[in-house]
């Protein structure tokens, strides 16, 4: 057995044919867990009239996955970093398959929850999995484009979760559906098994221990969590990233259906627009990219200009209901598109870092941002509950529930650019920071 070289070395980094192999490869699973992730926005009305379910038990529904992700974060973290990709994401898919199936045949609220739980258990290193891996098998910058088209596979798996999944749903029903993802999760597993590489071992022949492979850093997520660019970053992804992902994957279908008036499958059609924007946002991130680490822009500079602009459609939204309710789709696929500039900050975290804990890092910022996740969707759902409660009405209540999040969102954004200063190079660049 030849020497295993250190994370960083140009021996690590795989060809070209090859790390497209292993990028399609984990993209399918991402591709499905995407699809599993945002159902359930298409699904709330077939949801909330057959389990007669209430704005709260809608949000807690759909923030239960997040929930099952958030915890599986930590151990996730290590897990990567000592086992590797391949072997930890095909354990955890076995679990989402039984995850899906469990969904299908429950009949009550309870179970409901609980499946959708472990499906986020499952699904959770879907994304972190690959990241871990790229940190190590791709140069910098085509990490960053390999996180942008990461999240545009994402983004096409929400797509398919509008209105494909609203024309599917009369014909097989959505008990059915969640067979036939279980059965595409099982497919992917075979997939990643075949062309996803091993984890480089760091032990010569004999088995000792190779003294120029650099050993797993004792950095636990104390450290990690106490780094200031982690610091920095990290209420952002909690409050903006969360909020992106609870609305695109909840709230936007209702405020559509509840609030603008639209029909479920108009709802369906609106959100099929916000995933297609998305897809080519990601898309588009993924060109730019190594043109923006050729001219010497940051991560910081990028976000702590584009965050912002997300707000302007949010409180338009807000301010004039009744005359944009009819562009109430486009106004969220704008307030989306715009929010993306956040995603930059997850390679760029990990960036920060050696890559014998990018597993670790990468995992604890996951776990910023989805139990952000969880929180936006629950709190949402929790706020509009208790202002109907005091009075308010429906449209009154979203406004509501909707302002209080821009409120947070500002205040994440301006202590990310209070924090500063900027603590990485640019894009793409491979900074530790102390």
């Amino acid at each position: 057995m030849t020497r295993a070289a250190p994370p960083d070395a140009a021996s690590d980094l795989l060809p070209q044919r090859t790390a497209v192999a292993v990028f399609l490869a984990f993209a399918a699973a991402y591709f499905l867990s995407a699809v599993i992730r945002a159902i359930t926005a298409t699904l709330s009305p077939t949801l909330t009239a057959e389990l007669n379910l209430s704005a709260n038990q809608l949000g807690l529904l759909a923030g239960g996955y997040f929930l099952g992700f958030a915890a599986a974060q930590l151990p996730l973290g290590r897990a990567l970093d000592r086992l590797g990709p391949k072997r930890v994401i095909l354990v955890l898919l076995a679990v989402a398959v039984l995850a899906c199936l469990a969904f299908a045949w429950a009949t009550r609220f309870e179970g409901l929850l609980l499946a959708r739980f472990l499906c986020g258990v499952g699904l959770s290193a879907c994304l972190m999995a690959p990241l871990t891996g790229y940190r190590r098998w791709l140069p910098a910058h085509a990490q960053l484009r390999a996180n942008s088209w990461m999240l545009m596979t994402g983004s096409l798996g929400m797509l398919m979760s509008t209105l494909p999944v609203q024309w599917l749903l009369p014909l097989v029903g959505w008990r059915w559906m969640f067979v036939g993802l279980g059965a595409g999760v099982l497919l992917s597993m075979a997939v990643i098994a075949v062309q996803v590489p091993r984890w480089r071992a760091a032990l010569q022949a004999g088995g000792q221990v190779d003294s120029t492979v650099p050993q797993l850093p004792a950095m636990g997520y104390r450290q990690i969590a106490a780094h200031p660019y982690f610091v920095r970053t990290a209420p952002m992804a909690f409050v903006t990233y969360g909020g992106l992902v609870a609305i695109q994957t909840l709230w936007a279908g209702p405020w559509m259906t509840q609030v603008a008036g639209y029909s479920a499958e108009q709802a369906a059609a609106g959100l099929f627009g916000i995933n297609a924007c998305m897809l080519l946002a990601f898309w588009a991130w993924g060109l730019l990219t190594p043109r923006l680490l050729a001219k010497g822009l940051t991560v910081n500079r990028l976000m702590a200009s584009g965050v912002p602009w997300s707000f302007v459609p949010l409180a338009i939204l807000l301010i004039a209901p009744s005359a944009t309710q009819p562009g109430a789709a486009a106004l969220l696929a704008l307030y989306c598109v715009l929010t993306t500039f956040v995603s930059l900050s997850q390679p760029a975290v990990a960036q920060a870092f050696a890559s014998e804990v990018a597993g670790r890092v990468l995992s604890a910022f996951n776990l910023a941002i989805f139990a952000g996740v969880f929180c936006m969707q629950w709190g949402i759902g929790l706020v509009i509950d208790a202002l109907q409660a005091l009075g308010a009405s429906l449209t009154q209540a979203f406004q509501g529930a909707f302002a209080l999040y821009l409120v947070l969102s500002v205040c994440s954004w301006a202590f990310f650019v209070w924090r500063g200063p900027t603590t990485t190079g640019p894009v793409g660049s491979h900074n530790h920071a102390p």
